[in-house]
């Protein structure tokens, strides 16, 4: 079905697994287009409740293919170029399933934008996350600019981008950039164990505060309170709240159902 990718589904949690080993797992134009296709498919279907999105166990993914960005000439084609990472970006971002990056070895360039998009991010020991693009006379033009400088802060955004230099694991989650460190033969047990956790809480206000936060950063904060609050109202009458608060009450386990 995919030529780039590795897809399963366990269950309620769909794997995204990028295959072009013999190019480090370059996001080259073809695999762009059957990650978008494939992430459209997703966000569609309900009965996927988390995404994780992962490499090999030596790489996760060395970015952008360089021989595509050599034939890039001119200002608009360069324009394009960062765009359709972007907007692949944004679609990994927008997914109504929380998404899991379980990154093991290097995930530099377009890969560590990759990974940024995720919601989560829980590395191997082995792990190294780098945006060198500065090493070529350039600089993260698919969202590594924006995302990582929110996530980490400005300074450390500046010491990664402005040098180019990768961090390892251990210092990626001094700063916050994962959420957890693992040894790499353990690396996928964990994410799973992780997005069965998240898959089976109630689907709808797990959507709902993903978007919310994800969009706190654009709103100032009465607007973003009015957001919220319409959203709330909007799941009010959802089976899963009413099941959450009346297995509260009667003090037991909730049978969520995702409606």
């Amino acid at each position: 079905m995919y030529k780039t990718l590795q897809y399963r589904e366990n269950s309620a949690i769909a794997t995204v697994q990028l295959n072009r080993p013999q190019k480090k797992n370059s996001l080259n134009a073809e695999m762009r287009r059957e990650m978008e296709r494939l992430f459209h498919d997703l966000a569609r279907n309900t009965a996927i409740r988390a995404v994780i999105i992962t490499g090999s166990d030596e790489i996760f993914s060395a970015g952008a293919d360089i021989g595509e960005i050599e034939g890039t000439a001119g200002a608009e084609a360069a324009y394009q170029h960062a765009r359709e990472f972007q907007i692949l970006f944004d679609q990994v971002e927008s997914l109504p399933q929380p998404v899991i990056a379980a990154v093991s070895g290097y995930a530099l360039g377009g890969g560590c934008e990759l990974a940024l998009a995720a919601d989560f991010r829980i590395a191997s020991d082995s792990a190294r996350f780098g945006l060198p693009e500065i090493k070529i006379g350039a600089f993260p033009g698919g969202g590594g600019t924006q995302r990582l400088a929110r996530l980490i802060g400005v300074a450390k955004a500046k010491e990664m981008i402005l040098t180019g230099d990768p961090i390892t694991a251990q210092e990626a989650l001094a700063v916050g950039l994962v959420m957890k460190v693992t040894a790499k033969e353990k690396l996928f047990a964990e994410a799973t164990l992780f997005a069965d956790k998240l898959a089976a809480l109630p689907r709808l206000a797990l959507q709902a505060s993903k978007m919310l936060i994800n969009r706190a950063h654009d709103l100032d904060l009465g607007t973003g309170l009015e957001f919220e609050a319409r959203t709330f109202a909007s799941i009010a009458d959802s089976h899963d709240l009413a099941e959450g608060t009346k297995a509260f009450l009667e003090k037991r386990k909730p049978n969520f159902t995702g409606d």
